[in-house]
Protein backbone atom coordinates (compact mmCIF):
# COMPACT_ATOMS: atom_id res chain seq x y z
CA UNK A 1 0.00 0.00 0.00
CA UNK A 2 1.50 3.53 -0.86
CA UNK A 3 2.47 5.76 2.39
CA UNK A 4 0.20 8.40 3.25
CA UNK A 5 0.95 11.41 1.53
CA UNK A 6 2.91 14.29 2.83
CA UNK A 7 1.10 17.20 2.38
CA UNK A 8 3.25 20.76 3.70
CA UNK A 9 1.28 23.55 4.95
CA UNK A 10 3.33 26.95 5.30
CA UNK A 11 2.88 30.82 4.95
CA UNK A 12 4.43 33.59 5.79
CA UNK A 13 4.37 35.33 9.44
CA UNK A 14 0.79 35.60 10.73
CA UNK A 15 -0.82 34.46 7.88
CA UNK A 16 -3.44 32.32 9.56
CA UNK A 17 -1.46 28.64 9.22
CA UNK A 18 -2.57 27.86 12.56
CA UNK A 19 -6.60 28.62 11.88
CA UNK A 20 -5.97 26.77 8.53
CA UNK A 21 -4.17 23.32 10.19
CA UNK A 22 -7.17 23.41 12.94
CA UNK A 23 -9.55 23.80 10.09
CA UNK A 24 -7.89 20.69 8.08
CA UNK A 25 -7.83 18.81 11.84
CA UNK A 26 -11.88 19.25 11.97
CA UNK A 27 -12.44 17.78 8.86
CA UNK A 28 -10.40 14.80 9.35
CA UNK A 29 -7.25 15.03 8.44
CA UNK A 30 -4.36 14.27 10.57
CA UNK A 31 -2.16 17.39 11.06
CA UNK A 32 1.11 18.13 13.35
CA UNK A 33 2.48 21.54 14.65
CA UNK A 34 6.36 22.46 13.73
CA UNK A 35 6.10 25.06 16.02
CA UNK A 36 4.86 22.86 18.99
CA UNK A 37 7.88 20.07 18.18
CA UNK A 38 10.41 23.50 17.93
CA UNK A 39 9.02 24.51 21.71
CA UNK A 40 9.96 21.26 22.54
CA UNK A 41 13.46 21.09 21.32
CA UNK A 42 14.38 23.73 23.46
CA UNK A 43 12.68 22.85 26.68
CA UNK A 44 14.26 23.15 30.30
CA UNK A 45 16.17 20.46 30.64
CA UNK A 46 16.53 19.55 27.01
CA UNK A 47 20.08 19.33 25.04
CA UNK A 48 18.66 21.62 22.25
CA UNK A 49 17.92 24.55 25.15
CA UNK A 50 21.76 23.41 26.24
CA UNK A 51 23.17 24.18 22.82
CA UNK A 52 20.86 27.37 22.43
CA UNK A 53 23.12 28.46 25.71
CA UNK A 54 26.01 27.10 24.11
CA UNK A 55 25.52 29.44 20.96
CA UNK A 56 23.85 32.40 22.55
CA UNK A 57 25.01 32.32 26.09
CA UNK A 58 22.86 32.25 29.21
CA UNK A 59 21.86 35.94 28.55
CA UNK A 60 18.32 34.41 26.64
CA UNK A 61 17.42 32.12 29.83
CA UNK A 62 14.83 33.97 31.73
CA UNK A 63 14.57 33.65 35.65
CA UNK A 64 13.04 30.09 36.07
CA UNK A 65 16.16 28.66 33.60
CA UNK A 66 13.45 28.19 30.58
CA UNK A 67 14.59 29.88 27.39
CA UNK A 68 13.36 34.02 27.11
CA UNK A 69 12.22 33.91 23.49
CA UNK A 70 11.53 37.45 23.44
CA UNK A 71 15.33 38.35 24.31
CA UNK A 72 16.26 35.44 21.38
CA UNK A 73 14.10 36.47 19.00
CA UNK A 74 16.07 40.03 19.30
CA UNK A 75 19.10 38.34 18.55
CA UNK A 76 18.55 36.12 15.80
CA UNK A 77 16.17 38.34 13.99
CA UNK A 78 18.64 41.20 13.60
CA UNK A 79 21.37 38.70 12.45
CA UNK A 80 20.97 36.24 10.16
CA UNK A 81 24.01 34.30 11.68
CA UNK A 82 22.65 33.98 14.38
CA UNK A 83 19.18 32.92 13.19
CA UNK A 84 20.86 30.01 10.74
CA UNK A 85 22.65 28.46 14.14
CA UNK A 86 19.58 28.79 15.54
CA UNK A 87 17.33 26.53 12.80
CA UNK A 88 20.69 23.98 12.99
CA UNK A 89 19.58 23.47 16.62
CA UNK A 90 16.08 23.16 16.15
CA UNK A 91 15.36 21.98 12.80
CA UNK A 92 16.95 18.79 12.63
CA UNK A 93 15.08 17.30 15.87
CA UNK A 94 11.59 18.92 13.99
CA UNK A 95 11.95 16.58 10.95
CA UNK A 96 12.89 13.75 12.98
CA UNK A 97 9.93 14.12 14.81
CA UNK A 98 7.63 14.70 11.69
CA UNK A 99 9.32 12.05 9.68
CA UNK A 100 7.96 9.46 12.66
CA UNK A 101 4.76 10.60 12.87
CA UNK A 102 4.19 10.25 9.04
CA UNK A 103 5.50 6.82 9.23
CA UNK A 104 3.47 6.12 12.34
CA UNK A 105 0.14 6.82 10.32
CA UNK A 106 -2.17 4.22 8.44
CA UNK A 107 -1.87 4.72 5.03
CA UNK A 108 -5.57 2.51 4.87
CA UNK A 109 -7.33 5.23 6.97
CA UNK A 110 -5.49 8.54 6.06
CA UNK A 111 -4.70 9.38 2.18
CA UNK A 112 -2.78 12.14 3.26
CA UNK A 113 -1.73 14.42 6.28
CA UNK A 114 -0.46 17.66 6.87
CA UNK A 115 2.74 19.11 8.65
CA UNK A 116 2.45 23.04 9.60
CA UNK A 117 6.23 24.04 8.55
CA UNK A 118 6.81 27.70 8.51
CA UNK A 119 9.87 28.10 7.41
CA UNK A 120 9.11 24.62 4.54
CA UNK A 121 10.70 26.67 2.02
CA UNK A 122 13.53 28.49 3.30
CA UNK A 123 14.90 25.06 4.97
CA UNK A 124 14.57 23.55 1.92
CA UNK A 125 12.32 21.02 3.23
CA UNK A 126 9.27 21.40 0.51
CA UNK A 127 11.32 19.09 -1.88
CA UNK A 128 10.39 15.93 0.95
CA UNK A 129 6.68 16.83 0.40
CA UNK A 130 4.66 15.10 -2.27
CA UNK A 131 2.30 18.65 -1.83
CA UNK A 132 2.57 22.06 -0.58
CA UNK A 133 -0.17 24.51 0.65
CA UNK A 134 0.51 28.08 1.14
CA UNK A 135 -1.50 30.45 3.78
CA UNK A 136 -1.40 33.79 1.83
CA UNK A 137 -2.70 37.78 2.78
CA UNK A 138 -1.79 41.09 2.68
CA UNK A 139 1.87 42.15 3.96
CA UNK A 140 0.24 44.74 6.07
CA UNK A 141 -2.73 42.58 7.23
CA UNK A 142 0.15 40.07 8.40
CA UNK A 143 1.89 43.08 10.46
CA UNK A 144 -1.25 43.79 11.98
CA UNK A 145 -1.49 40.42 13.25
CA UNK A 146 1.92 40.34 14.13
CA UNK A 147 1.57 43.54 16.46
CA UNK A 148 -1.65 42.48 18.00
CA UNK A 149 -0.82 39.18 19.34
CA UNK A 150 2.87 39.94 20.36
CA UNK A 151 4.39 43.11 22.58
CA UNK A 152 6.47 44.32 19.34
CA UNK A 153 6.91 46.84 17.82
CA UNK A 154 6.30 47.84 13.90
CA UNK A 155 9.65 47.91 12.80
CA UNK A 156 10.44 44.73 15.07
CA UNK A 157 7.20 42.96 12.69
CA UNK A 158 8.86 44.07 9.43
CA UNK A 159 12.40 42.48 10.73
CA UNK A 160 10.13 39.44 11.36
CA UNK A 161 8.76 39.51 8.07
CA UNK A 162 12.00 40.61 6.28
CA UNK A 163 13.62 37.65 7.70
CA UNK A 164 11.13 34.98 5.49
CA UNK A 165 10.98 34.88 1.59
CA UNK A 166 8.45 37.32 0.12
CA UNK A 167 5.00 36.06 0.50
CA UNK A 168 4.99 36.36 -3.22
CA UNK A 169 7.65 33.66 -3.62
CA UNK A 170 5.74 30.97 -1.43
CA UNK A 171 2.62 31.63 -3.55
CA UNK A 172 4.53 30.91 -6.47
CA UNK A 173 6.00 27.86 -5.28
CA UNK A 174 2.37 26.80 -3.47
CA UNK A 175 0.88 23.57 -5.29
CA UNK A 176 -2.48 25.28 -3.65
CA UNK A 177 -2.69 28.62 -1.91
CA UNK A 178 -5.03 29.87 0.62
CA UNK A 179 -6.22 33.52 1.18
CA UNK A 180 -6.40 34.18 4.98
CA UNK A 181 -7.74 38.10 4.05
CA UNK A 182 -11.03 37.39 4.39
CA UNK A 183 -13.71 35.74 6.45
CA UNK A 184 -13.44 32.90 8.59
CA UNK A 185 -16.05 31.31 6.28
CA UNK A 186 -14.10 32.54 3.18
CA UNK A 187 -10.79 30.40 4.56
CA UNK A 188 -13.11 27.50 5.51
CA UNK A 189 -14.54 26.95 1.69
CA UNK A 190 -10.98 27.27 0.55
CA UNK A 191 -9.86 24.52 3.08
CA UNK A 192 -12.58 22.26 2.50
CA UNK A 193 -11.84 22.43 -1.59
CA UNK A 194 -7.89 21.40 -1.10
CA UNK A 195 -9.53 18.49 0.89
CA UNK A 196 -11.81 17.77 -1.88
CA UNK A 197 -9.18 18.31 -4.38
CA UNK A 198 -6.54 15.91 -2.84
CA UNK A 199 -8.95 13.41 -2.04
CA UNK A 200 -9.46 13.05 -5.29
CA UNK A 201 -5.98 13.13 -6.55
CA UNK A 202 -5.03 10.80 -4.07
Amino acid sequence: MADVRRVGLTGGIATGKSYVRARFDALGVPTIDADTLAREAVAPGSTGLAAVVEQFGPGVLGASGALDRRTLASIVFADPDARRALEGIIHPYVRTRVDAWFRSLDPARHRFAVADIPLLFETGGDQEYDVVVVTACDPETQIRRIMAREPVTDAEARQRLAAQLPIEEKIRRADYVIRTDGTHEETDRQVLEVVNQLNRNA
